[in-house]
């Protein structure tokens, strides 16, 4: 079964989600993060995804203190993403407690420095984050288009040993209206040997079983699950099963 993670969005240490990246478009939720951290470890969640959207914008970690309450008090798997432009902020993520580190601007900007880091901690810490728009990669908090294919930026890495992408369609992001099925579809049909991560766009657990159906192994929901679209019942169940 696709493993569901759930997002938590971070800006000023609270829960929020945008809508296609944009940060004037931004929706601020009532529950922390540490209590949502421990709502999606109660219901057998294996793992979060903690995006630092203050760290995106200023290229370094603002919302570590976030980070090291939920690694030293809920039993989940994290990976984080946001800020990490530097071998310091890189180890300044890790020692917090992130179990996984997810490079995205680096990598399609600096891709020697980022293969540097897959062949230091491998595969398994290091997390390929790939947000798309328009078929091109963004970068710096998608504030910023580059030239670059997600397939460019995937065929650059696999001899460093990648083995986890995660793809959000920001066209997507935020918008309840599905995924970009056929994307993802692609994406691991041509690269087997690497987990690819749906992201964006998830309306209901409708759309993750019919990722699951397709073959996919991950997906991330966010604002689906803040807004009720999928419960925290259903995210028990399938996490309970998965």
């Amino acid at each position: 079964m696709i493993q569901i993670i759930p997002a938590i969005d971070l800006i000023g240490g609270r829960c929020v989600r945008l809508v296609k990246g944009d940060y004037a478009q931004t929706k601020v939720y009532d529950a922390s993060p540490l209590d949502m951290a421990l709502r999606y470890a109660d219901c057998g969640v294996r793992r979060i995804h903690l995006v630092d959207l203050d760290g995106a914008k200023a290229s370094e970690p603002r919302n570590l203190r976030i980070l090291e309450e939920i690694a030293s008090r809920v039993k989940i798997e994290t990976e984080w993403g946001g800020g990490i432009s530097s071998e310091q902020a890189l180890s300044s993520v890790l020692d917090a407690g992130a179990s996984c580190a997810i490079i995205g601007s680096v990598a399609a900007l600096h891709p020697e420095l980022f293969a540097a880091w897959l062949t230091r901690f491998g595969g398994e810490k290091m997390i390929l984050g790939a947000d798309v728009r328009d078929g091109k990669i963004a970068v710096k908090g998608w504030l910023e288009g580059t030239q670059q294919t997600i397939e460019e930026l995937t065929d650059r890495f696999l001899p460093d040993g990648l083995k986890q992408v995660i793809v959000t369609d920001i066209s997507r992001d935020g918008m309840l209206q599905g995924p970009s099925t056929a994307l993802y579809t692609r994406l691991q049909a041509q690269y087997p040997g690497v987990d690819f991560t749906v992201s964006g766009g998830i309306s209901s657990m409708e759309d993750i079983r019919e990722l699951d159906a397709l073959g996919l192994r991950k997906v991330i929901a966010g604002k689906a699950i803040y807004e009720n679209r999928i419960s925290m019942e259903e995210l028990r169940v399938w996490s309970q099963n998965a």
